[in-house]
């Protein structure tokens, strides 16, 4: 028998681009769908977030330098940024060498402080210049008050007002006087009246203030002075009789800051 040839033909199916890289996409594509879950969860959490909490933040980015002062790293202060989860901020640079601040300085720092965190309410906050220091004026308004009717609890306003005002005098090593003033208006219970009411609304403040920073060994006074210092005397039953005075004294201008410092309108 004679040998045949036998011939085989084999088949290769060369595999297109489709078929090597056909699951690619599926890679990519999980890879935008984690990203875009990720880029909404951090829109969820930001907007959960406390707006005091997310304005230190964006101060603390806003403010914080590597070195503060020449030759000083940041690094000393670590503990202090995350056991206070961004309360620690920079010393304003209108805050360094504050012994030598004169009056009218601080009261531009303040007064652009207020302009700038408290815009909307700043027609109840009075800032000026009194023989001594600076005095900065919390003052109730129809409908917005530092305190509830007969309350010395800080309504929310107050508070927000104190925190501003505790971020920009507890760098400094003046000394503080804290004061309340209420209107005319007789408060009802027996036993209590408007000398009580200003005095623990004041103390009430100086708390606040001491949550913000504030070290106690720098107050000199807190006091009442019920209705017998008007804001608006020709009124006394005017809300904006009824106030929180805060006054930090400048020894330079004062040979005694202790002494009461308010002065006639």
């Amino acid at each position: 028998m004679k040998d045949k040839n036998i011939i085989i033909i084999k088949k290769v199916k060369k595999q297109g681009e489709e078929g090597e890289h056909g699951g690619q996409w599926k890679v990519a594509y999980a890879d935008f769908v984690t990203a875009l879950m990720a880029f909404f969860l951090l829109m969820w959490l930001l907007a959960m977030v406390a707006p005091e909490k997310k304005e230190r933040l964006a101060s603390y980015f806003k403010e914080f330098e590597i070195f503060n002062e020449s030759g000083q790293s940041f690094m000393g202060k670590s503990s202090e940024v995350i056991n206070n989860a961004g309360k620690a901020r920079k010393v304003p640079r209108e805050l360094q060498g504050t012994s030598n601040m004169k009056p009218e300085e601080f009261k531009e720092v303040i007064k652009r402080a207020i302009e700038e965190k408290l815009g909307d309410i700043k027609d109840q906050i009075i800032v000026d210049i009194f023989e001594g220091g600076v005095r900065v004026q919390l003052m109730d308004k129809e409908g917005r008050p530092m305190f509830d009717l007969g309350s010395t609890k800080p309504t929310s306003l107050a508070v927000r007002i104190l925190r501003v005002i505790g971020d920009n005098i507890k760098f400094l090593p003046n000394s503080v006087a804290v004061e309340g003033h209420t209107d005319s208006l007789a408060y009802s219970s027996t036993g209590y009246g408007n000398w009580d009411l200003s005095t623990e609304r004041a103390l009430a403040a100086k708390k606040e203030l001491e949550k913000n920073g504030l070290e106690s060994k720098r107050l000199i006074r807190v006091a009442g002075y019920s209705d017998t210092v008007p804001l608006v005397k020709e009124d006394p039953r005017d809300p904006r009789n009824r106030r929180i005075s805060i006054l930090l004294m400048f020894p330079d201008k004062s040979e005694n800051p202790g002494v009461r410092s308010q002065e006639s309108e």
